[in-house]
């Protein structure tokens, strides 16, 4: 369902509208309206919130414009204790100045009025309204904006005018300590690498984790730059501060992703009361690191009827208050409030469901950026594409480019535009190399003086002969490890586990092509071999001679009509259809309660993944003799469901064991086909087992309760590995009474 606005009269503003065709306040009308004022993007379409055409669109922006922002601060679309809490760090006394503007008067004003101005008006405005009048500017106008206010972090230039930083993402799909160092070592080759240094993990383990920060942690002391920038693994923020207990001094700064509202953040496992904790503790230089994007809120069923820049702008609002709860915490120590608090706006991440196109992509970019610096905040942005949007390996070039004139204060930094972990497209080291030479953009001071020092860059800040060479890095950092060897053999050393990094399905850009910021052609051309593969596995079927290879193979479906609807719209691939629903039902029946746990196979975005040799058989064979010798009872049956997504399997799980009143753990692993494009063809598993009172109660079963081994295949996670510590974890559960730590996100 789309929103058509036949008319709008003189001088009416959304309010007037709304009465005039209700006849009182309709609260679905007015996010409606608000909604149609958006620039188009899927997501907003799923909910039924976007404008049926652009006249529509205008008509919607028209009222806006005419709209008061106390009348819109005192209309939220929706309450709940988030919207509340974020109001901590709204300035009540600023917004005074500015409260019976009208959105259109507030936007001339944030074009036109001296920068020192709107600095002075910016923390008195709320997240509701800020989400307003970005829905009134045109791209060029946003770009405007967003180039016009800056936060710089403290004691740096990281967000600074004319700076543009870089997070170095050095994932493994492995995890290996070696696979991350290298990477760091690549990145700082050609001078990239000045914000944070991190990682997402594999694995949530606490153990695991705990060796990605030591590694990180190890690179940064050993060249003396703990106090320059942090480190961080994007683990669940109770995961990190559990490794912080356990070692003190090794994690920097904490992650988390955030939601729009309470009910998308228990998604994340988060509450607003543990955020507030764990914000009190970070007394210490180094903050709070936040990620968010359009549409996961509406994705996890948590859109409260509302558009996807409303619930984008409350992240920024939370962020916002958090960051305040840290000086606050600073303070209280005895040290100068500075809270080294930043967000990155995962844009793209989720897929064609929230967006499709490079357009859309650079809308919701800039969208972005202005909402976090009207937030007042450090806001980076990781220009990313999954496979199945509408968006290449060159239009993120053109989006970069797009997005350089809004001022992000740092992108996403990998040795190629694919990442081999994650399997999404994002901004590359030599991305970088380009942007800084065209747009006349910096690192921050101190890095650049470091890169000066490495050799990698000369005292004018052009390229020696070391740059790209992450061997001549190595070299630097032994050198501070007291190592005398002569360089040769050092050299020697690099180039090996060089070797032994790539082996692991992990790239590395060495050298370039014929410009500084080209990839050296044979890397170009197996970058873009990865894409052409990844859109193969994509449009790829499960064939029914693999689901006969599976011992006691039970055929399942979800609602989706075939392949590209399953890939379109995600909602369709995540619920079974009737005739499944009676074969589970059925099979309930058939178990007769002889039976705890349960595994069930779906194709995913990559059925490869599990028709490749080596990858599904033994992986199901070590899991059920691994399941079986730690107690659980594994039902003979494997549900392979075609089109499946993750929450198809928690359905499965709910007509299966749910049973109120019964206390007793249900186990679930889902073996779902991961993302398509490192090259791995990897499977993930899925594991979730509360006990069957909670299966019984519907939605009470989510990602907050799963926990996720990714990157399973016989190039990465090797499956018999993945089998014993999937029993492991579920070994866990049936000892334990709190839920599983979700590894979703």
């Amino acid at each position: 369902m789309s929103v058509c606005l036949p008319d709008v009269l003189p001088h009416e503003d959304v309010f007037d509208y709304v009465q005039r065709l209700t006849g009182g306040f309709d609260a679905r009308l007015y996010q409606q309206v608000l909604g149609a004022a958006n620039a188009f993007k899927e997501g907003d379409a799923a909910i039924g919130v976007a404008a049926a055409d652009e006249a529509s669109r205008e008509r919607a922006r028209t009222l806006l414009s005419r709209t008061q922002l106390d009348d819109v601060h005192s209309h939220p679309p929706f309450e709940d204790r988030l919207h509340i809490f974020n109001l901590e760090a709204w300035d009540s006394a600023r917004w005074k100045r500015v409260a019976d503007w009208t959105l259109g008067q507030l936007k001339d004003f944030l074009l036109t009025a001296p920068e020192a101005e709107v600095h002075a008006v910016i923390d008195g405005l709320p997240s509701d309204v800020i989400a307003c009048v970005v829905k009134l500017m045109t791209d060029a106008e946003l770009k405007a904006v967003g180039g016009r206010i800056f936060h710089p972090l403290p004691g740096s230039r990281v967000g600074a005018k004319g700076y543009l930083g870089a997070r170095l993402q050095p994932n493994s799909p492995t995890d290996h300590p070696d696979d991350i160092r290298w990477q760091v070592f690549n990145g700082w080759a050609f001078a990239v690498g000045d914000v944070v240094l991190g990682t997402n993990p594999v694995s949530s383990d606490v153990a695991s984790v705990a060796a990605v920060e030591s590694a990180l942690h190890d690179v940064l002391t050993t060249f003396g730059l703990e106090e320059v920038m942090p480190h961080c693994v994007l683990a669940h923020i109770d995961v990190q501060a559990q490794v912080e207990a356990l070692r003190p001094g090794t994690t920097g700064i904490w992650f988390q992703s955030l939601g729009g509202n309470e009910a998308a953040n228990r998604t994340f496992d988060v509450t607003l009361e543990k955020m507030v904790a764990h914000a009190a503790a970070r007394t210490g230089p180094w903050g709070l690191y936040f990620e968010t994007g359009q549409g996961a809120d509406a994705t996890n069923g948590h859109h409260h009827g509302t558009d996807m820049l409303i619930h984008e702008s409350r992240k920024y609002g939370f962020a916002r208050a958090l960051k305040r709860r840290v000086a606050i915490a600073q303070a209280g120590a005895g040290r100068e409030a500075a809270p080294w608090v930043h967000v990155n706006d995962v844009a793209g991440f989720i897929g064609p469901e929230v967006f499709r196109t490079r357009e859309q992509l650079v809308r919701c970019c800039l969208e972005d950026i202005v909402m976090g610096k009207l937030h007042g905040l450090t806001l980076g942005l990781d220009v990313c594409s999954t496979l199945h949007m509408d968006v290449t390996l060159d239009d993120l070039g053109w989006c970069q480019e797009q997005l350089a004139a809004a001022g992000p204060a740092y992108l996403m930094a990998l040795p190629t535009r694919n990442d081999p972990m994650l399997s999404y497209l994002t901004t590359s080291f030599q991305d970088h190399v380009r942007l800084r030479e065209r747009h006349g953009l910096k690192v921050d001071d101190r890095m650049w003086a470091f890169f000066q020092r490495l050799g990698v860059i000369d005292a004018d800040g052009r390229p020696t002969k070391h740059f790209g060479d992450p061997a001549h890095v190595y070299v630097h950092y032994r050198r501070a490890k007291g190592d005398t060897r002569p360089e040769a053999e050092l050299r020697v050393e690099a180039e090996a586990r060089m070797a032994q990094v790539r082996s692991r399905g992990v790239p590395l850009a060495v050298g370039h092509g014929d410009r500084t910021w080209m990839l050296e052609p044979t890397l170009e051309r197996e970058v873009r071999g990865l894409y052409d593969d990844g859109k193969v596995g994509l449009w790829s079927e499960l064939s029914d001679a693999a689901v006969a290879s599976i011992p006691g193979a039970a055929r399942l479906k979800t609602r989706s009509l075939d392949r590209r609807d399953y890939i379109l719209h995600p909602p369709s691939g995540e619920s079974l259809d009737e005739a499944s629903e009676a074969t589970v039902r059925a099979l309930r029946h058939q178990h007769a309660g002889r039976y705890d746990a349960q595994v069930v196979v779906s194709d995913g975005l990559d059925p490869r993944s599990l028709m490749d040799e080596g990858h599904l058989a033994p992986f199901l064979a070590r899991l059920r003799a691994e399941l079986e010798a730690t107690g659980w009872r594994v039902a003979p049956e494997v549900l392979v469901v075609k089109h499946g997504r993750v929450r198809a399997g928690y359905q499965v799980g709910h007509l299966l064991f749910g049973a109120e009143g019964d206390l007793r753990p249900r186990a679930l692993v889902h073996v779902i086909g991961e993302r398509p494009g490192s090259g791995h063809h990897a499977f993930s598993a899925y594991l979730t087992a509360p006990d069957a009172d909670t299966w019984a109660k519907p939605g009470a079963v989510d990602h907050d309760r799963t926990r996720l081994i990714a990157g399973i295949s016989d190039t990465s996670v090797r499956p018999e590995d993945a089998a014993v510590e999937s029993a492991r974890i579920l070994a866990e559960a049936r000892t334990s009474t709190a839920p599983l730590v979700s590894g979703v996100g």
